[in-house]
């Protein structure tokens, strides 16, 4: 066996993955399992806007993953029910013993533009995606600082990275998971807890209609599975944001760039106007390591310029 492959073996892990009944929650479920993880298999069975609901596609998955030789079992619990999601954590303790890796996938999609957007629409996608997650987290949360193991995938987007014309509410609900990330990342490290983000792109249920026929093959959920493994592994990173499509991975970044003291005078914001392009300027910019770097970044180049 390779070093690699002992990395990302799961014998003796189990994985909750949600919105597991399809697309890249299944695939993610699947090679969990193929790897020795015990699996729960969640979801809730609903539309892709998110309504109604049949345990009918987790139980599916389990049994696909029991006619391969794994072991798993299925929750039809909502995540944005927090007492829905206590009870799944308690239901895989139960039949499990732990839980080692939780990985925030379930999603809908309510997509228009933000001038017809009605709000309700707004605020239940934040719900499934951002509650979810919280609901989800907050449940293991205990349980992985008590055990000192933990490994947490949120499902981010290019939609909340980079923007995407219709899904303001996706977006927002996607990008507001990378901030959740990067402090949960600061807060679980001392005890193992690694919290990582994954932007896929992939063809799925929520997104076929987005691709074009000859693209559907390349972007099949399958592609992006292994930035999930790697971001679950035993030798996972903390605080990385993985991009996956089509075979291809990159690494997404919130940087701080070097910046100008400019003043608190009466002609700050003329002189910040004039020299904008020298604050935006990307040359030596930083990854901070926490959000304090960006008020000590202030406090040095005022101090330098009082000198």
């Amino acid at each position: 066996m390779s070093s690699s492959d002992a990395i990302l073996d799961f014998k003796g892990r189990v994985a909750i993955v949600t919105g597991a009944g399809g697309g890249l929650g299944r695939q993610h479920a699947l090679a969990l399992a193929a790897r020795g993880a015990k699996v729960v298999v969640n979801d809730l069975g609903g539309t892709v806007n998110g309504t109604g609901g049949s345990p009918v596609a987790a139980q599916a998955v389990v049994d696909e993953i029991k006619a391969a030789g794994g072991e798993a079992i299925a929750n039809g619990a909502s995540v944005t029910d927090f007492a829905a999601v206590q009870a799944m954590v308690a239901q895989a303790v139960e039949a499990f013993g732990r839980v080692d890796i939780l990985v925030n996938n379930a999603g809908i999609l309510r997509d228009k533009s933000f001038a017809k957007m009605d709000l309700e629409d707004f605020r239940t996608v934040l719900d499934v995606h951002l509650m979810g997650a919280v609901h989800c987290t907050k449940a293991v949360w205990a349980l992985m600082n008590e055990q000192k193991y933990g490994r947490i995938v949120m499902t981010t987007s290019s939609s909340g990275l980079y923007g995407n014309f219709g899904q303001s509410n996706y977006g927002a609900a996607k990008l507001a998971l990378v901030g959740l990330m990067q402090t949960l990342s600061l807060e679980g490290a001392r005890n193992d807890i690694r919290v990582n983000c994954l932007a896929p792109t992939a063809a799925t249920r929520m997104t076929e209609d987005l691709f074009p026929k000859e693209m559907l093959e390349a972007f099949r959920p399958e592609a992006v599975v292994p930035a999930m493994l790697v971001l679950a592994g035993q030798d996972a990173p903390n605080r990385t944001i993985l991009c996956a499509g089509a075979g291809t991975f990159e690494a997404a970044h919130i940087t701080l760039t070097e910046g100008a003291f400019i003043g608190i005078g009466a002609h700050a914001p003329e002189a910040l106007a004039q020299r904008l392009a020298e604050v935006t300027d990307r040359a030596g910019e930083q990854v901070p390591q926490s959000g304090a770097a960006q008020g000590g970044n202030e406090a040095a180049k005022g101090m330098a310029a009082r000198g």
